[in-house]
């Protein structure tokens, strides 16, 4: 056992850890029975996937929280200018624009709430 001394809320507090070693036969039966995980998708790969009546959609990568909405409809906007600022995971995050165009609506809030895939600006 290993004896740790961690501050929280700037309290102190002395803990135990012990190590744990799994035998090999353990191991690949943790592996066998874990819940299998999806290909993990790159934010790019959301954005700029789907297209809106002729525009390239800029979709919410994660879901979290609009802080900041960055332009408005009829902006000139250039490849990787922020559109908006988002929450997500206490993180505050900029979506950027795929491509150069016009920015033809903006379906996000500052304040709203948005979900995986909510299309948020549409780009012309």
């Amino acid at each position: 056992m290993k004896k740790y001394l961690i501050t929280v809320n700037d309290k102190q507090y002395e803990v135990e850890v012990a190590e744990v070693r799994a035998t090999k036969s353990q191991a690949k039966r943790n592996l066998e029975t874990a819940p299998k995980m999806k290909t993990p998708v790159s934010p790019d790969q959301i954005k700029s996937k789907k297209q809106v009546n002729g525009g390239k959609s800029v979709s919410a990568p994660m879901p979290g929280s609009v802080l900041k909405v960055l332009v408005s409809e009829g902006d000139v906007v250039r490849k990787g200018q922020a559109l908006l600022v988002f929450e997500a995971m206490k993180m505050e995050n900029e979506l950027t624009a795929p491509c150069d165009g016009i920015v033809a609506q903006v379906n996000a809030k500052e304040g709203g709430v948005m979900a995986v895939g909510d299309v948020l600006v549409v780009i012309e």
